[in-house]
């Protein structure tokens, strides 16, 4: 498993430390996890039956492997939905051990996210050309980080909440700073004071931080604090999953719904 944590504040985003986990598995996994609540919308997760085979399937869709999960009795596609995905079909290509590739297709449900209108200074809505210059360097460095993948199976796809607090900003919000409409919002924001240790919500391996430290982490272990960076109303962490290199809805990987 790749779980790359990455904290930093990012231009294009509220957030005022980042927190995002990048589940980037390859595809076959031996063994089943405990896998997300399934949602079949834009931005959220769909779990998709595979049928039994003796050995695991490979699955992806748009060219991107997609996790694979359970035991030769069962298999589980585990995938990502975009949140500028338009409703109605889709379809993932699987490989099994023998025979030509298959296409599966599976509904994806229409939905409607919350709008949220923020005042924000100005500099905060149109950047200048130095932060547009910088959030393009931290674009391409995120792309690399989403890339990487690894075999290593996690133990759970169920986390902890990563800081403690209430939820100020839920995922897909259509945020509007300023009278000015911007992309909804990728990940959940959990307000906190100033200076509250924010704690790795799975097990994994960090794999950027803008320090470019690498290091093991185990669920639960402190890798940051809340700040108040970007644009931002007040202190809060920014926390975003990835799942296919897709944001997806942090809520559907905690045990109470997010709540």
């Amino acid at each position: 498993m790749s779980s790359p944590f990455r904290k930093g504040a990012r231009p294009h985003g509220v957030a005022a430390a980042v927190l995002a986990l990048a589940l980037s598995l390859l595809p076959a996994l031996a063994g089943a996890l405990e896998l997300p609540r399934a949602r079949s919308v834009p931005g959220g997760v769909a779990l998709i039956d595979l049928g039994p085979a003796l050995v695991a399937p490979q699955a992806s869709v748009d060219g991107v492997p997609v996790l694979v999960s359970g035991r030769p009795g069962g298999w589980t596609a585990v995938v990502g939905i975009p949140l500028e995905a338009a409703p109605g079909e889709r379809v993932i290509e699987v490989q099994r051990e023998e025979g030509p590739a298959a296409r599966v297709s599976f509904a994806v449900a229409p939905v409607r996210y919350a709008e949220q209108r923020l005042q924000v200074a100005p500099g905060k809505v149109d950047l200048s050309a130095q932060d547009l210059a910088r959030h393009e360097r931290e674009r391409m460095r995120s792309a690399e980080v989403i890339a990487t993948w690894s075999a290593a199976a996690p133990e759970t796809l169920r986390m902890r909440p990563p800081v403690p607090g209430r939820r100020s900003g839920s995922f897909g919000l259509r945020r509007v700073f300023n009278d000015q409409p911007r992309k909804p919002h990728g990940g959940m924001d959990i307000a906190a004071p100033t200076g509250t240790p924010v704690v790795a919500p799975a097990a994994g391996r960090v794999i950027d931080t803008g320090d470019y430290f690498f290091n093991v982490v185990a669920t639960g272990t402190r890798i940051g604090a809340v700040g108040a960076t970007g644009r931002v109303t007040g202190p809060h962490l920014h926390w975003s999953v990835m799942l296919n290199r897709t944001l997806v809805d942090p809520a559907l990987f905690l045990a109470d719904g997010g709540r």
